[in-house]
């Protein structure tokens, strides 16, 4: 996929594996293929929500008002 995916597109991904590894009717290759993709999900998005959380705590100062703050599209 030559387009970055959005954290709900990544999202909705790891829930459709989830979703493949309970039925538990994957081979062996194919369901350790899917965790492998899983876990690098999982990492992304974990990611992305540190990020978010970090760009949260810059906007607002100490005494709770909102800073200006130039956001980025990752």
């Amino acid at each position: 996929m030559s387009q970055k995916m959005t954290f709900e597109e990544k999202l909705e991904q790891l829930e459709a594996i989830v979703s493949q590894l309970e039925q538990g009717d994957r081979p062996l290759e194919g369901a350790l293929a899917d965790f492998q993709t899983g876990v690098g999900l999982v990492k992304d998005l974990q990611d992305t929500l540190k990020n978010a959380e970090d760009t949260l705590a810059k906007v607002m100062s100490d005494e709770g008002e909102l800073k200006d703050l130039e956001l980025t599209n990752d």
